[in-house]
């Protein structure tokens, strides 16, 4: 079960007695292998260095405004090494224990900038401090419309930043003389990169209609293996809802080193998987369950090509699959003619299951994340909810070759799982450490969907489609004896950062699909719920039909993992 444990202190008497407690991992972090500058604290970003603060003083919090479930908690940082520099304060919900960060960040002292080959320097500092800050909005706008208390006043104020700089946070005070010009650094502007709003943290524009407010989380607009936009920790504020076309007023650092010495080594990425490796579970009724790709090519897959009657043998390891290009359509996997043949390998191997692992950068190479990707033979068929009814298809939803994924990201600063991304067909969610649920130390638990092998954070019935029509394809998520433990159960397939310190098997050199294309008959059984609804309900409930996902209609065969998207990109978040 989860712990949490208090790190932080407060030295505002408002609302203290409400203030979520700081969430802390099951246990401690072991002592990481060293090697380069993971887990050292501070990362080099080249003509900077920042350092992760997680330890706050409290300001404010909107529960005065809004019911608790939506209010929000302000926070300045605390506990600054000497000679780093504030760029921002923290915010996040106040129901969920503290657990974020803002980085702070000084100028590298020994910089040479004939290393800084992407920019030109221009002689000016990296960090200076604003010429002034602007008013953004305060508690005081109609206060008489809402009786708020004086005594739990917030001004929020964004730096003006000098000619060639920018600004990458606010400041939050308890009272309206504006901070002094010293609490906070702009950073040069070639040191910097795009950020956008990611996640609304607070909306009081019905409070007070007059002067409403709403708060968001922030994202590099750069991320991805190759992204160099790295995400400060701050939060974007306004009085006014901001349009996409309108210059953005903050902005993220980008990592212009060269060298990513903040990202682990071989040796720290085993240590990281041994310490943080989640188990799979898989549903107590799952028939299909996974195998190794090893022990897929060795029991009969086979490799067809357009125009030939037959399919091909593989080798293990993939050594003859064709390698490189697109997904053109002229090559394809499929299971074995032999019909018994192709029952046994549908039902996977568990004993022979794995975990491959992709170790990419993160938010500039502040981060790792590491992709764990498992590989089932075959994708069972659907089964759709509808209201209190269920409705198992026979055919529709099944395809040869299944590939899921669930990411840790990993923080670089200290080695500490910052947040896992639970991948559910299409898209997926990321889950913060304080909501998930833990097996064996920081362990945590990964379950596997029934015939879709989808991943979730928690057991239960999750609704792809329409889940407040209560239509949709049922993924249901349980404990079992199944499972596979990824801690130990894993193979390192590809860390392009380290050069050719990781060999990337053959197979995952194949572009093409690992099972054959099929269109499902998905009308005629839809068609047997429609015609058993009364008339009056058949055209409202057809087009609630249209909402259910693409797949159950049919779909290519599925590409292995270095065709996803997310393979060089961000997750689908």
């Amino acid at each position: 079960m989860l712990r949490s444990k208090c790190n932080c202190f407060f030295t505002s008497k408002s609302n203290s007695d409400h203030l979520p407690n700081t969430f802390s991992l099951n246990t401690p972090l072991p002592q990481w292998p060293q090697g380069q500058d993971f887990a050292s604290g501070i990362v080099n970003l080249g003509e900077i260095e920042v350092c992760k603060i997680t330890k706050f003083e409290f300001v404010w919090n909107s529960n005065v405004m809004v019911e608790p479930r939506k209010a929000v908690a302000f926070y300045k940082p605390v506990g600054i090494p000497d000679g780093f520099h504030i760029l921002g304060h923290y915010c996040q919900p106040s129901y969920k224990p503290l657990w974020g960060f803002v980085l702070v960040a000084k100028q590298v002292q020994d910089f040479s900038y004939e290393k800084a080959n992407d920019y030109d320097h221009n002689k000016l500092p990296a960090l200076r401090k604003p010429l002034d800050y602007t008013l953004v909005w305060c508690t005081n706008s109609g206060r008489k419309k809402i009786a708020m208390p004086i005594v739990d006043s917030a001004y929020f104020w964004l730096p003006q930043p000098p000619e060639g700089y920018k600004a990458l946070g606010y400041l939050v005070t308890n009272n309206n003389e504006k901070p002094n010009l010293d609490e906070i650094s702009c950073v040069r502007v070639d040191l910097t990169d795009k950020c956008e709003p990611y996640r609304t943290l607070l909306d009081a524009e019905n409070i007070v209609p007059e002067f409403p407010f709403w708060v968001w989380s922030l994202r590099p607009c750069d991320r991805g293996m190759l992204g160099k936009g790295v995400s400060i920790g701050t939060f974007f504020c306004s009085s006014c809802c901001w349009n996409k076309g309108e210059e953005f007023p903050v902005v993220c650092l980008k990592n212009l080193n060269p060298i990513l010495s903040a990202m682990p080594q071989i040796h720290q990425i085993h240590a990281l998987i041994e310490h943080y490796g989640p188990t799979v579970f898989f549903h107590p009724n799952e028939v299909y369950l996974p195998s190794s790709v090893d022990w897929f090519f060795n029991n009969g897959a086979l490799l067809y090509q357009k125009g030939a009657s037959e399919g091909q043998s593989i080798d293990e390891g993939g050594s003859n699959l064709p390698g490189g290009g697109t997904n053109d359509g002229e090559f394809w996997i499929d299971l074995p003619n032999d019909k018994n043949r192709r029952e046994f390998i549908k039902h996977g191997d568990l004993e022979s299951a794995k975990l491959y692992v992709h170790v990419k950068p993160a938010f500039g190479g502040t981060f790792t994340d590491i992709a764990m990707w498992i590989f089932c033979p075959f994708n069972g068929p659907s089964t759709l909810k509808f209201g209190i009814k269920n409705m198992a298809f026979s055919k529709v939803g099944e395809h040869v070759g299944d590939w899921e994924h669930f990411t840790l990201r990993i923080c670089n600063f200290n080695g500490e799982l910052w947040s896992i991304y639970f991948s559910q067909h299409s898209g997926g969610k990321w889950v913060d450490p304080c909501d998930l649920e833990y097996i064996d130390g920081n362990k945590a638990i990964v379950y596997a969907s029934k015939n879709g092998h989808a991943s979730y954070p928690h057991p239960g019935t999750y609704i792809q489609g329409s889940s407040k029509l209560g239509i949709g394809i049922r993924n249901d998520a349980s404990r079992s004896n199944l499972r596979v433990d990824s801690s130990v159960r894993y193979e390192v397939v590809a860390a392009e950062y380290l050069g050719d310190v990781v060999k990337e098997p053959q197979w995952l050199q194949f572009m093409r699909e690992w099972g054959p294309k099929i269109v499902y008959d998905s009308k005629y059984e839809l068609d047997k719920i429609l015609n058993a609804l009364p008339l009056r309900f058949r055209n409202s409930f057809g087009n609630l039909f249209r909402k259910l996902p693409v797949e159950l209609y049919g779909e290519e065969g599925p590409t292995g993992p270095k065709e996803k998207n997310n393979w060089i990109g961000d997750e689908r978040w």
